[in-house]
């Protein structure tokens, strides 16, 4: 999406996991760590062996607010668990190797607001129901549009992944004219609230949701396990010594965006991803013999009413049985 849009429109990418940081998701995670595995060296950890951990972690008690509060402090002035940033730095070299772009997964990249200063912002807009005063939580309250409240803050003080959110996008979505939230479609009642918040900020918002991938027929959460032979490095590691790199980079997008779609109905299938990028390797055989033809033009057919191009509608768009020939400058420009 980013990078077909950004050649008929200016672009900000913005993608931070500083943002998300202060949840207590990952608050809890790193406490975890350092209580039950005290100094361990997690410089050469594969993210197996770390996944393996955040299971653990999720099957134990939570930890107290009290105890997650130093690491909530310390995260705010750029901390990032050694854990953290193994794992960071692994999606890093993955992200190279699948030909994305990096939004900066290794960067602090703070949110605009301090969490105060978001409620606050909330309070002007009239969505906030604050009982902090009471020894009580804080809400996001849409009501007046038929939306349920929605806690962000507990009594206690922690912050949610959409206290979090709103951090980041409250200062941001003014200076856009149509904002573009990607989202696990695990998470739409949330995002339909921000949605909301961000429109009442002057800019169009789209909501574009991404379906998870069923393993075996199953959808499962990453804290149940069941993902070793199936994530990022692995399925790379399955495809790299068979695959040209550039095939790989086209292939993997033809098969999670143009055949599995953004739904959640077809459970994965390795055949059909080594199939994706054969069929990728004579897409871009074909192509470089091509003449070319105004991307421009071939872009702006994958939009509708909206700015952003549709990456689910171009991606299927090489696939179909009465396609032209793609140009090569629009597979090296947007899927390499």
């Amino acid at each position: 999406m980013y990078r077909a849009t950004r050649q008929l429109a200016d672009v900000t990418y913005r993608y931070s996991h500083t943002t998300y940081h202060p949840t207590e998701q990952t608050l809890g995670f790193w406490e975890f760590l350092d209580r039950t595995h005290g100094d361990t060296d997690y410089t050469d950890l594969a993210e197996d062996g770390i996944g393996e951990l955040y299971v653990d972690f999720r099957a134990a008690p939570r930890a107290s607010a009290h105890a997650l509060r130093p690491y909530a402090e310390a995260v705010e002035h750029g901390w990032v668990h050694p854990a953290g940033t193994r794992v960071l730095r692994l999606w890093t070299e993955h992200y190279a190797a699948l030909g994305l772009h990096d939004p900066g997964l290794l960067r602090h990249q703070p949110p605009g607001l301090t969490l105060d200063a978001a409620l606050n912002r909330l309070a002007g807009l009239g969505m906030c129901l604050d009982q902090r005063d009471v020894g009580g939580p804080v809400y996001l309250d849409l009501t007046r549009f038929g939306l349920p409240l929605r806690q962000l803050v507990t009594a206690d003080g922690r912050a949610n992944y959409l206290a979090c959110a709103l951090r980041e996008l409250l200062p941001m979505a003014p200076d856009f004219d149509e904002v573009v939230l990607l989202y696990d479609s695990e998470l739409d009642p949330d995002y339909q609230q921000l949605s909301r918040v961000l429109t009442a900020l002057g800019p169009s918002v789209r909501r574009v949701s991404l379906g998870r991938v069923p393993i075996d027929g199953q959808i499962r959460s990453a804290r149940q396990g069941g993902w070793r032979d199936v994530h990022a490095g692995a399925l790379l590691r399955a495809v790299r010594d068979e695959h040209d790199p550039a095939a790989v980079h086209l292939g993997m997008r033809l098969y999670f965006i143009a055949m599995l779609g953004p739904g959640r109905q077809q459970s994965f299938r390795a055949d059909l991803l080594h199939q994706s990028i054969r069929r990728a390797g004579q897409l871009l055989a074909s192509a470089r013999h091509d003449a070319p033809r105004p991307l421009d033009e071939h872009l702006a057919r994958h939009r509708k009413d909206h700015l952003y191009v549709d990456p689910y509608r171009l991606a299927s768009g090489l696939l179909g049985k009465r396609r032209a020939a793609p140009a090569s400058d629009l597979l090296t420009t947007v899927f390499s």
